[in-house]
Formats: C-alpha cells, sequence, structure tokens
C-alpha cells in the first residue's frame, strides 16, 4: 500500500491551509510534491501548508512550520498560526488555552478565546534595513521604491516576514496583481517581500489586499495586515486599534508603537479532515 499523509483543510477569513501533523506521521515531502498538494486543480489546494512539530526547545509547546504554495519555506503567517492553535486543540494535543510556539521568526504566543476566535501576539515590529532583509540605501520611515522609471512611496517593516505597504485610495482599482509581482521581486529584496495595498477609511478602520510571496493575492494575511496597521500607526494615519478588512473578512489589530508587541485578533475554521496518497503528488502539475 502506498504511504499516505493524513491532513486537515483550515481558513482563516478565506486564507486557506493543509496542515498536517508531523508528530504522529512522517513528513519528508519534495518541493515539487508541495506543489502538487497545493495545487487547486491537481491537489487538495490551499495557499500554505501548515506542518505541526513537536517543540525543539523546553520553552515551547510545538514547532511551527509554513510551506507557500510553490513550495518555498517563509518564516512566519498569522492567519496559519490561528489555525495552528485551533488544530492543535481539536486534536487534543494540547488543553492550555494560551501556547507558545516556535517559528523561523522567533517564539509566538497564542491564545484561544472563550468566544471562539484567536489573539496572536505577534511580537515587536521590525525595521531595521538587515534583518528584513531590504538592501534600501539608508533607514527611513518611509521609502521612494524605483520602480519602472518611476518612484512610488512604500513602508517597509518585517512582522517575522518581510512586508513592503503602499497606501492607495481605492482598493477595488488597486493594481495589485501588476504591481504586486512588480515590488515582490524588486532587487531591493533579497528575499523577495509581500506587498500590501492599503486604503484608509477612518483612524481606526481600513481595508487591505496583500500579494503574497509564492501565492500571489490571497484572501487575507494576518502578518500583512499587521505590518499594514504598523505602517499606518507610523504614519499618523491610524489610531492604535485598527479594523482591518480583507477580501475574506476583518481583523482587529492593536499596537501601542515603540517596542510593543503587536497584537492580532480574528477567526480560524476548519473545512475538513482528509488523506491523500504521497504517490498521487508524483503525477500532478509541479510547477
Amino acid at each position: 500500500m502506498s504511504e499516505q499523509l493524513v491532513f486537515t483543510k483550515m481558513q482563516g477569513l478565506g486564507n486557506d491551509f493543509v496542515v498536517i501533523n508531523a508528530t504522529t506521521q512522517p513528513f519528508n515531502l519534495s518541493v515539487a510534491q508541495m506543489r502538487a498538494l497545493a495545487d487547486r486543480h491537481f491537489g487538495v489546494g490551499c495557499d500554505q501548508i501548515l506542518v505541526v512539530e513537536a517543540a525543539r526547545t523546553p520553552d515551547t509547546d510545538f514547532y511551527y512550520r509554513i510551506f507557500n504554495a510553490d513550495g518555498g519555506e517563509v518564516e512566519q503567517c498569522g492567519n496559519g498560526a490561528r489555525c495552528f492553535v485551533r488544530y492543535v486543540h481539536e486534536h487534543g494535543l494540547i488543553t492550555a488555552s494560551q501556547i507558545r510556539v516556535g517559528t523561523r521568526a522567533g517564539v509566538i504566543v497564542l491564545t484561544l478565546t472563550a468566544a471562539g476566535e484567536v489573539t496572536v501576539n505577534m511580537g515587536a515590529p521590525v525595521f531595521a534595513l538587515s534583518q528584513i532583509p531590504c538592501l534600501a540605501p539608508a533607514l527611513a520611515v518611509e521609502y521612494d521604491l524605483p520602480l519602472n522609471e518611476k518612484t512610488i512611496k512604500i513602508n517597509i517593516l518585517s512582522m517575522g516576514n518581510p512586508h513592503a505597504v503602499l497606501r492607495v485610495t481605492d482598493w477595488d482599482a488597486a493594481l495589485v496583481a501588476r504591481d504586486g509581482a512588480l515590488i515582490q521581486a524588486h532587487p531591493w529584496f533579497p528575499q523577495q517581500v509581500n506587498v500590501g495595498f492599503l486604503q484608509v477609511i477612518d483612524r481606526q478602520h481600513i481595508r487591505l489586499r496583500v500579494y503574497e510571496r509564492g501565492a500571489g493575492e490571497t484572501l487575507a494575511c494576518g502578518t500583512g495586515a499587521c505590518a499594514a496597521v504598523v505602517a499606518g500607526i507610523r504614519q499618523g494615519w491610524l489610531d492604535a486599534q485598527v479594523r482591518v478588512t480583507t477580501r475574506g473578512g476583518d481583523l482587529q489589530i492593536g499596537w501601542a508603537g515603540a517596542d510593543a508587541p503587536v497584537y492580532m485578533t480574528g477567526p480560524a475554521v476548519t473545512v475538513f479532515e482528509g488523506v491523500v496518497a504521497v504517490a498521487s503528488l508524483d503525477g500532478g502539475r509541479a510547477a
């Protein structure tokens, strides 16, 4: 009998995931196999693959890995983090309402609320260019990015993964696919960058679309929402608590400024459970 992989399909505001428990089964998919698994025609279909692993340090409860739909491993995913905590609770891996999870970007703290939503302490935003990483010529609050013989104004920071945020007047009219792809691959960003298109409604409400590395535009991006709110607060556009409307729904983001952590609250939903034959991932589209 061919090797089988048990998975759970989950979503947070339409940002969807295939979650794999590597504490009970081996996880050794190749990049091509992960691309096939994430493919919406030849596989299960998802924006990212999330892997639950045993803790790597004694001060954490689990380790959390994230792979984009193109098979590339990334540092952090806010919507995925909310799905992660709901997954480990629903599968009886832990009973505590608050857990500490190791990631490539460091430790994050996740809390399952009594109302069934999840609050994530995403840590403090990072602005140091070398840590984002970004090759802009000098540190600034707002940057002039040369793009196709013109210059656009963007905000650059890391929320565990790199983000560029630009303000638009109308999120429907924003050229997300075109400009997102260009900015994502800009030479300033050696590890590429997630690109947020931010429309300010008022000081406590924004609309946001995000073009994600390795996935294209998604219905929601948790770290992108955090980055957009941080950028807006630093620019003086927003208050400390902001509702972020995405194509998939709303998140609540809070940041007190300076070195304070960013808090994100929103839903996480299990869609279905399934089993996939690993051999079937060798026959699907891998690129």
